[in-house]
């Protein structure tokens, strides 16, 4: 009898095993292995060298300069890095009902209006669904064709019928290739897909756009090597109850990680957000357990709104919502070997308003203010603002960019700052020096 040569691969991280095993090893998913022969698994992972190259000294290397197109998104660009480059590769991620298919149908239409030929193939929606869409957002035009496709190959054929200088995939788990004799979404489905896709937007200068599915954790559904691939990966944050949508970069070869998009979800889909200064925050009636920050996303400056609610349990929980858990672990046990605050009996939310992710350490002091306020159930002023990092011995430090964040807080009238600076007055807004916790405490 032949011996079986198949080999099992996990579908969530693509680990092989020549047995079945109900747990993977690598990534800890249960019952993630599935059967594939041996020849489709070696079909997936072959790469073709058509051309051998030669090393060549890095002085005599020429800088390549990109040709950019204009997708008529100021956001989009912005976190693109000036634009969309021909013959690259983005992936763009986020949970379902975002807006991922809404934006890229909007931006499909823009570049079809600016006399480029688009092709977006839908793997999950019929022609008509997407007309439909189209109506709505005003995004019909005679340079931009739909394809409802599942098969890559057809989706090639139809590529080399015309000249299309954009090509759209909505999604890449849910199309499959006919060399490999697997499910759609598996590993060796979206390796090989990605893998063909890129090779077909090098080769013919096509600029590509990729849905991608997220898992529950937050990252896009597939093996990690999809996001080696591409060339740029976004990823869309926000709560989908909510009318803003932050776009963030997480690789980008050409251009910064740092910036980030912010969209609105309007009646005509999402749009760039005009005015977003005063988003992120309110000004209203004064309540306790709310303080006021600004942080940096990109070259931007945000004021922020950090919402805190401390009340006494029995079963003391910890949460938190745009803030890290584990920091916020830590800010609550200086408040008790700092400042004799103790917490253990006590619930403690955390909430950052506008459904931003804080990624950096200058919201400190807002998160601690905010926990303050609302144990005291003392209102702390619209007017001032807290800027601040925390260091284990609770030594308030300065932060990168203090100039740019006052001189956003004095542009939406603020008047107060608490900020570990040296300077007295900075960007035209009184600041109140505070190195240590207890400062604060008294200042308050």
């Amino acid at each position: 009898m032949a011996k079986n040569k198949n080999i099992f691969e996990c579908q969530t991280c693509g680990k092989t095993s020549n047995k079945w095993l109900g747990k993977c090893p690598e990534c800890n998913a249960w019952d993630s292995f599935l059967e594939i022969k041996e020849q489709d698994y070696k079909l997936a992972n072959h790469i073709n060298i058509n051309s051998k190259s030669n090393a060549v000294c890095i002085e005599d290397v020429e800088i390549e300069s990109y040709q950019r197109l204009d997708t008529l998104d100021d956001e989009l660009n912005l976190v693109l890095g000036g634009g969309l480059v021909l013959g690259s590769l983005v992936l763009i991620g986020g949970s379902p009902g975002v807006g991922k298919s809404t934006l890229l149908l909007k931006i499909a239409s823009n570049l079809a209006k600016n006399s480029h030929k688009v092709l977006y193939v839908s793997a999950e929606e019929s022609k008509s669904q997407i007309k439909l869409r189209a109506n709505r957002l005003e995004a019909n035009s005679k340079n931009l064709f739909l394809l409802s496709e599942l098969c890559l190959e057809n989706v090639i054929e139809e590529l080399q019928k015309q000249k299309y200088e954009i090509l759209i995939i909505d999604s890449i788990q849910t199309m499959y290739s006919e060399k490999i004799n697997s499910a759609a979404g598996s590993v060796s489905q979206v390796r090989e897909l990605t893998f063909e896709l890129m090779k077909l937007s090098k080769a013919n200068n096509i600029s590509t756009f990729i849905i991608g599915h997220i898992t529950k954790d937050g990252a896009i559904a597939g093996p990690r090597v999809l996001e080696h691939m591409v060339d740029v990966v976004l990823y869309f944050e926000g709560d989908i109850d909510k009318e803003l949508r932050l776009l963030r970069g997480f690789k980008n070869r050409f251009g910064s990680t740092s910036e980030v998009g912010i969209f609105e979800m309007s009646s005509k889909g999402l749009v760039s957000a005009k005015n977003i200064a005063s988003k992120f925050f309110s000004k209203g009636k004064i309540t306790s357990g709310s303080a006021l920050t600004v942080v940096m996303e990109g070259s931007r400056a945000l004021i922020v709104e950090i919402q805190a609610l401390v009340c006494e349990s029995s079963y003391p929980k910890r949460s938190s919502t745009g803030y890290d858990r584990n920091r916020l672990d830590m800010l609550l046990a200086l408040l008790e070997k700092k400042l004799g605050i103790a917490l253990g009996h006590f619930d403690v939310f955390i909430n950052v308003s506008g459904g931003v992710k804080i990624n950096e350490t200058a919201a400190d002091l807002a998160v601690v203010a905010a926990i303050i306020s609302s144990f005291k159930n003392r209102p702390l002023s619209k007017e001032t603002i807290f800027i601040g990092e925390l260091s284990l011995n609770g030594e308030i430090r300065e932060v990168f960019n203090l100039d740019t964040r006052l001189k956003e807080a004095k542009m939406q009238k603020f008047k107060n700052a608490v900020v570990p600076s040296k300077t007295m007055e900075a960007g035209g807004i009184k600041c109140f020096i505070s190195t240590e916790l207890a400062q604060m405490l008294e200042w308050m």
